[in-house]
């Protein structure tokens, strides 16, 4: 059988869903169960409506930050380190042994770095800006 290739411009949630799943089964039998398990945490407006917060997932015995966003009016608060503290208090109860997270916003590095994360790598000229890689270890 040759397979058939296709290109698309557009999100299609059926192939994905389908290419997760099989990844998903490859990992599981080749290196075991990842205990992957989402991770949310809401910033909201005194209408109860998301304004920010952080997204990301714990696997394999990691925090994946995936997002991470204070709205403009509210930075300078200390609310970008307490999201990224629970998240790492949620990850630590599952088990982990640490967190990682990439930005590719200049100004949000040296925040993480104060919050304990360093940094393994970067892509430079990702765009306008360089897209970096950080870690922490909670051991």
């Amino acid at each position: 059988m040759q397979p058939t290739i296709s290109i698309s411009q557009t999100a299609d949630k059926d192939s994905e869903a389908a290419i997760f799943a099989a990844l998903k089964s490859y990992n599981i039998d080749r290196f075991g169960p990842s205990e992957w398990q989402e991770l949310v945490i809401s910033l909201r407006d005194d209408n109860g409506n998301v304004i920010g917060g952080l997204c990301g997932h714990t696997a394999r015995g990691w925090l994946y930050t995936q997002l991470l966003f204070v709205p403009e009016t509210l930075r300078g608060q200390g609310l970008g380190p307490k999201l990224l503290a629970m998240a790492e208090d949620e990850a630590i109860k599952r088990g982990c042994v640490g967190a990682f997270i990439d930005t590719m916003n200049p100004d949000a590095v040296p925040v993480y770095q104060k919050c304990g994360y360093e940094i393994f790598g970067r892509i430079e000229n990702f765009g306008e800006s360089s897209l970096t890689y950080l870690k922490k270890s909670f051991v």
